[in-house]
């Protein structure tokens, strides 16, 4: 995989015109300076991934809510663990070649991702600020096929073989869901399991997918040698 991510300044907002020049000149040489900087490796011993303070920068687009003029430390740290491990699936799915991805699924994520903001205007504003000229930019388009791969790969090597139980359903109802909602929602009627078991089968899915892809993850980190080179 990745949920599951070029470079951000914001212009200084100056009341004088010449100013407003200065100013986007130093964000775009600030910005040749850090566009390139390789932030942290990702190695299986024969091919290597590269993570750039852009990379992160393109991760923290992504995120609605997520303050990117200047972006926080704690924020840029979880990127890099979020495409630390984005780069593990990808280096893994790379073992198994399939069909790139097709505009149309691209533009179907593209579509999905806008629909996380407040609106189309404001999610390319927060591109542009990164570098991207717009959704339409074919760098942003290569990055989501990027993604796509590895949420292919995710689905195939977890989703696929999850099984859960009508035990599992009516434990997981008669344990968690019924008294929560009691809980909640005091002196409503309860939805029954059949009016809930299909979410819940969803819920439980999940659980599971998450439960084998941090194990996963676990493993293959004693087989993959990350190295983290400077501080984002």
């Amino acid at each position: 995989m990745g949920t599951s991510g070029i470079i951000s300044i914001r212009r200084m907002a100056l009341f004088l015109a010449v100013f407003v020049v200065l100013n986007a000149t130093e964000s775009v040489a600030y910005a040749q300076q850090v566009v390139d900087k390789t932030v942290a490796t990702v190695s299986d011993g024969v091919r290597t991934e590269l993570i750039t303070y852009s990379d992160l920068l393109w991760q923290l687009a992504l995120q609605p809510g997520t303050p990117i003029d200047p972006p926080r430390k704690e924020d840029l740290n979880q990127a890099l663990q979020t495409l630390i491990d984005q780069n593990i699936f990808a280096l893994e799915a790379e073992r198994l070649p399939r069909a790139a991805a097709a505009p149309a699924e691209i533009a179907e994520q593209i579509n999905a991702t806008l629909e996380r903001f407040p609106s189309p205007a404001a999610f390319e504003a927060r591109l542009k600020r990164v570098g991207f000229s717009s959704v339409k930019d074919e760098d942003f388009e290569a990055l989501i096929a990027r993604r796509i791969a590895i949420e292919n790969y995710v689905d195939f090597r977890f989703r696929s073989f999850v099984v859960v139980s009508a035990d599992e359903e009516t434990k997981y109802y008669n344990e968690k869901y019924a008294p929560d909602f009691r809980r909640r929602f005091p002196g409503v009627v309860v939805p029954t399991l059949s009016q809930k078991r299909a979410e819940i089968h969803g819920l439980l899915s999940e659980q599971k997918v998450a439960a084998r892809i941090e194990t996963y993850l676990d493993e293959a980190k004693t087989r993959i040698t990350v190295t983290q080179l400077i501080e984002p």
